[in-house]
């Protein structure tokens, strides 16, 4: 499992060098007032959920995340912005392909020598957040740190947080542990929906993710004790005591012992940024896959790279 681990444990390294390659992008990444659809697969899918609500709530103007598959093209967009790991995947290539000449389009990227680099009008490679794991777990997170940084998120309080993330212990045992949801509010929704897919990729484990809001309209139903539910940012009002009354453990960056871990916390300081929280969720999937007996850097029917035939 050297790969997967070593990966996780480098988020904070990749981060803050996404944060200096950031202002060399300025051409080539989303400007405020733009019109922008951002496109992924998988885990590329919803690392561009969760940058497309932050950049619209932070007032940069209308954003809209899609599946590459999945992508209206008779929409008008000013830029499409693509998140993919290899460069290589078919869904993205096809579109990127189909919208040459009609709407300008942007790729992040880990291997600058992939075929999508030359297909679209601009690339910001990062070779540095690049993986040899078939479970993404850097790569998206790097690029979603470096939008945020275009964004002007702190990027030097983001990466202290992930320093946290990776060496504290984690919520709950996963081996006690049969099911998990994963719930979001605003752009941490997809947050929660990567931190489901890991659970699944890595472990094979029943893992599922909702916007936290609509939680308590049917996906409670499934809480139990020997269950858990794990929220990223936002609270909604008495959902910690309504997942306490079906007796399924509840987890969030405010129970997760943070201040205990390094003494970096002061009493009564802010939870870690949700981006940080996902770094606990992915050594939770890797511990999860441990437990069951399997290897997260082999999850089985997954490659690294779907390509189509």
């Amino acid at each position: 499992m050297a790969y997967v681990h070593a990966e996780i444990a480098s988020q904070p390294d990749c981060w803050r060098q996404a944060s200096e390659l950031a202002p060399a992008m300025l051409d080539r990444l989303p400007r405020p007032g733009e019109r922008v659809a951002v496109v992924g697969c998988g885990t590329s899918w919803f690392m561009a959920m969760a940058y497309a609500a932050r950049r619209e709530a932070a007032g940069q103007g209308e954003t809209d995340a899609f599946q590459a598959s999945e992508f209206p093209v008779g929409r008008h967009y000013d830029r499409l912005l693509a998140i993919t790991r290899s460069g290589t995947t078919t869904e993205v290539l096809e579109l990127i392909a189909a919208l040459r000449g009609r709407i300008p389009t942007t790729v992040l990227v880990g291997d600058p020598g992939s075929p999508v680099v030359e297909t679209a009008d601009a690339a910001v490679t990062m070779p540095f957040a690049d993986e040899r794991s078939v479970v993404q777990t850097r790569f998206a997170t790097t690029a979603l740190a470096l939008l945020r940084a275009h964004l002007g998120d702190n990027m030097d309080a983001l990466a202290a947080d992930a320093e946290v993330a990776v060496r504290a212990p984690l919520p709950i045992d996963p081996s006690l542990i049969e099911q998990v949801t994963f719930l979001g509010r605003g752009w941490t929704i997809g947050l929660a929906q990567e931190a489901a897919l890991k659970c699944r990729e890595a472990a094979t484990f029943w893992a599922e993710a909702y916007p936290a809001m609509d939680y308590r309209h049917g996906p409670i139903s499934v809480a139990a004790p020997g269950r858990l539910v794990w929220a990223f940012g936002e609270l909604p009002d008495g959902l910690p005591e309504d997942v306490a009354a079906t007796g399924a453990s509840f987890a969030h960056s405010r129970t997760h012992g943070y201040r205990t871990v390094l003494g970096r916390w002061a009493a009564g300081r802010t939870p870690v940024d949700p981006m940080a929280d996902l770094i606990l969720a992915q050594r939770f999937a890797v511990a999860l896959a441990t437990s069951r007996g399997l290897d997260p850097d082999a999850p089985r029917h997954l490659s690294r790279s779907v390509v189509l035939t």
